[in-house]
């Protein structure tokens, strides 16, 4: 196995700012000297995520995660150390190196060859597009007669087109030498885990028109693929307007929309992102100047993906087919923004249009007048879908009753008793009700709900059982943070204390024992290199903490010989506590066990006499008197 030179992993760390890789993925606003947002992790409503520019350090306070650039990445995208590193170093240009010179393909990251065949798959199908030939120049004018797209467009876009049979592809992706698993796995080609290594795959799009999916990084990740006048009959497909990239490490539908690594950098709080409905909708808006624009994947809105543009700090526009499907999923969008507190309007489009034939026919300036004269709020777009204007003065009470039902649906989710009240109030003349009426309903709803529970508080109570078994390491803890911060305190503490005296039944003593260690045998990088001290997820974590958090020590040197002596004394009392228990169990005066245990009795009472103790003075003469010989 090769292993990443040490100096490549140092060079990443110092290059790549862990605040703009952490900017794709939540808005981030500057707070003192560190910057919060969004946690990317989990969905909140208050921010608790906080990222240390200058150490390079992100916490995150709701999930308890914590650490440097690479464990973010390998949070976020699901990656092992190695392929965060190989995907920092390729997103920003910087070579690797290998310790044995280099992995081969078998020892790379199945992820890094799935990304490389996406990227020569999505350069073979342009460059088949803009190729000379019949079925080319057909998708061409498909594309600028038929969908009048400009062709500038698709350069810029990389769409493409594939042939009517997989073997070019196939034969272009094996020269690179990638693996037959990564072909196997990467979705172009259908799965035959018995076929012969030498045969191709079939392929899975065939003449159709291809366009990109890629994650928020900008990297392609998968394919929609539109049908044409030219995809083969015989094709298993055939019929399917669109068909997407089935499911890989790369590619999961209910966490991707498409379009958001262009959108997200446009949007803010005066410009929503415009959620639509298709790819080709997103390429309409982006082609009128509408540069917000997004989609999911050929299936209905999830809350994944609406946290995705929560953390972005933007509202959402919602402009979706106008046909009943359409009305359906906007719909289903309302329960879930209530409950993630994500702002809502929407732009209803006349009878029968899309987003991509209407701003086709009439243009941005339509567009422009539909969101300032036609946006609805969700409230409004709600009750006229489930109880339209003509039904509610004639509507007798059961009607009425049912259409509140509906309403209450929508609602339920939401845990903001302010939102909850302001919703019901815009509500109820809407609805053709009594505003204390509806109230009293809607709370008889949700206590017949038996999935319904009050929302859980904020912070948890701690419980005084749990406290007071707490093991006493706070001196190991601050210590511990001492040495993190002060380098020749640490090399000081390492001369002086031996670590019998730690308590390393627990964290806090065991990683002060590596770091003492470290001190000890001149093995000290920085603070900055100390991942390899953890040996679990929750040291990583802890240790990541300590180094994210600003801890000010007035006089450390005072604090941290006060520590010491506080974990000697502890230790001291456990250890004469001991001896005295196996003298009185011993049974006989002189014997070799009690003569052995009676010395070291006697030893640590001298200790006890001299303890040990940091002099600053004397430690900083010694140290530079070594630096000089």
């Amino acid at each position: 196995m090769a292993y990443i030179k040490r100096e490549c992993i140092d060079q990443i760390l110092h290059r790549v700012s862990l605040l703009d890789v952490a900017s794709a993925h939540t808005q981030l606003k500057r707070v003192g000297s560190q910057y919060s947002g969004l946690s990317p992790f989990q969905t909140e409503k208050t921010p608790s995520f906080f990222v240390n520019p200058e150490k390079n350090l992100f916490k995150c306070f709701s999930s308890g995660k914590a650490g440097n650039l690479f464990h973010f990445v390998m949070e976020t995208e699901n990656l092992t150390f190695p392929e965060a590193v190989e995907t920092l170093a390729h997103r920003f240009g910087i070579e690797l190196e290998y310790e044995s010179g280099g992995p081969s393909r078998e020892e790379r990251s199945l992820r890094q060859e799935l990304l490389e065949i996406h990227d020569l798959a999505t350069a073979f199908f342009h460059e088949h597009l803009m190729a000379p030939g019949e079925a080319s120049e057909t998708t061409r004018n498909y594309w600028t007669e038929e969908r009048q797209f400009p062709l500038s467009l698709a350069l810029e876009e990389k769409i493409g087109l594939s042939p009517p049979n997989g073997d070019r592809l196939w034969e272009t992706l094996r020269r690179k030498g990638l693996s037959r698993e990564a072909l196997n796995r990467c979705g172009l080609f259908y799965s035959r885990d018995n076929a012969p290594p030498d045969r191709p795959l079939p392929a899975r799009f065939r003449h159709r028109l291809m366009i990109p999916i890629k994650d928020l990084q900008g990297r392609v990740i998968a394919f929609t693929a539109r049908q044409l006048p030219i995809t083969p009959e015989d094709d298993p497909t055939h019929q399917a307007k669109y068909i997407n990239s089935p499911e890989t490490p790369l590619f999961q539908k209910n966490q991707i929309l498409f379009g958001l690594d262009k959108a997200r950098p446009n949007a803010g709080e005066k410009n929503p992102f415009l959620l639509v409905e298709g790819q080709l909708d997103v390429l309409r808006c982006r082609e009128k100047g509408l540069t917000t624009a997004v989609a999911p994947q050929g299936t209905a809105i999830t809350e994944n993906q609406l946290a995705l543009l929560r953390r972005s700090g933007a509202g959402v526009e919602v402009m979706l087919d106008s046909d009943q499907a359409g009305l359906k999923a906007a719909l289903r969008i309302i329960p879930m923004a209530l409950k993630i507190e994500l702002p809502l309007t929407f732009l209803p489009l006349p009878e029968g249009a899309d987003p991509d034939s209407w701003l086709l026919r009439e243009g941005t300036g339509a567009f422009q007048e539909l969101r300032q004269k036609q946006s609805r709020h969700p409230v409004d777009f709600a009750c006229e879908a489930l109880f339209p204007a003509a039904q509610r003065e004639t509507a007798s009470p059961e009607e009425k009753l049912q259409a509140a039902k509906k309403f209450f649906g929508l609602l339920e989710s939401c845990e903001s008793s302010i939102l909850r009240s302001e919703y019901l109030q815009r509500a109820a003349p809407l609805l053709n009700l009594n505003e204390t009426t509806l109230i009293s309903e809607f709370d008889r709803h949700l206590s017949n709900q038996q999935h319904y529970r009050p929302a859980p508080p904020r912070g948890e109570t701690p419980d005084p059982a749990n406290e007071a078994t707490k093991p006493l390491t706070r001196s190991e803890k601050v210590l511990l943070q001492i040495c993190l911060q002060h380098e020749e305190i640490g090399e000081a503490t390492a001369q002086i204390m031996d670590p019998v005296w730690l308590a390393t039944d627990f964290l806090e003593g065991r990683l002060l024992a590596r770091v003492l260690a470290d001190f000890q045998h001149d093995m000290w990088q920085g603070a900055q290199h100390i991942d390899h001290l953890a040996e679990t997820e929750e040291e990583r974590t802890f240790l990541a903490s300590l180094l994210f958090e600003e801890f000010s020590f007035p006089e450390p040197w005072k604090q941290a010989d006060v520590e010491i002596r506080k974990i000697f004394t502890r230790y001291y009392r456990a250890k004469m506590k001991e001896i005295e228990i196996a003298i009185a169990n011993t049974g006989t005066l002189y014997n070799d066990d009690t003569l052995f245990l009676q010395r070291k009795r006697l030893e640590l009472r001298k200790l006890k006499t001299q303890p040990p103790s940091l002099q600053p003075s004397a430690v900083s003469h010694s140290h530079h008197a070594s630096k000089e010989d």
